[in-house]
């Protein structure tokens, strides 16, 4: 079992920034692929990064590239994503998962957080 928790989320203006956390235990981390989704109101949960366990890949959806980075720390055993130039319509509830492979999709992955709640206000 891996239990996953994140945090970092809260309420920013328009253009500003967040870094959220992820930060894991139970299983070993270092193994893993982690993800970054999000759901916003009425909408399906959608994935934003994801990261290999090396770190040497990574996957953006096309709406947070050049805006968002996921990293990780295996010897901390923490995902990060950094968050710049926020806008409006990146406003959800933010999830990290880990999983076998660091895939786009919500099957691909075993383990998720609570999620912490990102407000991007205009």
């Amino acid at each position: 079992q891996v239990q996953l928790v994140e945090s970092g989320g809260g309420l920013v203006q328009a253009g500003g920034f967040l870094r959220l956390s992820c930060a894991a235990s139970g299983r070993t981390f270092i193994r893993l692929g982690m993800g970054w989704f999000r759901q916003a109101p009425g909408k399906e949960r959608e994935f934003v990064a994801a990261i290999s366990w090396s770190g040497g890949i990574t996957n953006y959806a096309d709406s947070v590239k050049g805006r968002f980075t996921i990293s990780r720390d295996n010897a901390k055993n923490t995902a990060y994503l950094q968050m710049n130039s926020l806008k409006p319509e990146d406003t959800a509830v933010y999830y990290c998962a880990a999983g076998i492979a660091a895939t786009a999709t919500t099957g691909g992955y075993n383990y998720w957080g609570q999620g912490t709640q990102v407000t991007v206000s205009s």
